[in-house]
């Protein structure tokens, strides 16, 4: 296995455990706070995708589509806290779009060399990130730290376990 293969490999857990855990949620669940200070599902979608845009374009700058106009923006710690449902999309738009940028980090990923994930990166990051595999390796286990936040979301609801 190489390098592009063992990021994949964690892109894929990821979705697959992003896609498992949130599959049976209604549109209310997804607002739910689980515990005091936590937050839900939708603004933690609208996190994720701005955070891999942007560490994608950190590792390659230039390389990814833009979001929506404002979405990030609507998706920053200080609008975690809104429970107005009409701050949010939907979950199937945010899985869209998800899928959306999945696609743009998996191109990028696949015109990187060996060499290219080595190259120091500098931005907003956080401290352990250094070089550009670094940023890519992150976009999956990123997903998977919030999902299992998600985890917490479905005992606390009285959901099954997935697996």
């Amino acid at each position: 296995m190489n390098t592009k293969e063992a990021i994949r490999t964690t892109m894929n857990a990821a979705d697959f455990m992003v896609e498992s855990y949130l599959s049976d949620l209604t549109p209310e669940e997804m607002m739910v706070r689980p515990a005091p200070g936590a937050n839900h599902a939708a603004w933690q979608l609208g996190h994720l995708i701005s955070a891999e845009r942007r560490l994608v374009e950190v590792a390659v700058p230039g390389s990814m589509p833009p979001l929506p106009e404002g979405f990030a923006e609507r998706h920053t710690k200080d609008t975690a806290g809104s429970d107005n449902r009409a701050d949010f999309l939907s979950k199937d738009e945010y899985l869209n779009l998800a899928k959306t940028v999945r696609a743009a980090t998996l191109k990028v990923l696949d015109s990187q060399t060996e060499a290219d994930f080595d190259k120091p990166v500098s931005g907003r990051v956080p401290p352990w990130i250094k070089r550009a595999g670094d940023c890519f390796v992150t976009v999956g286990t990123h997903w998977v730290l919030h999902a299992g936040q998600w985890v917490v979301l479905r005992r606390y609801l009285g959901r099954d376990r997935k697996f």
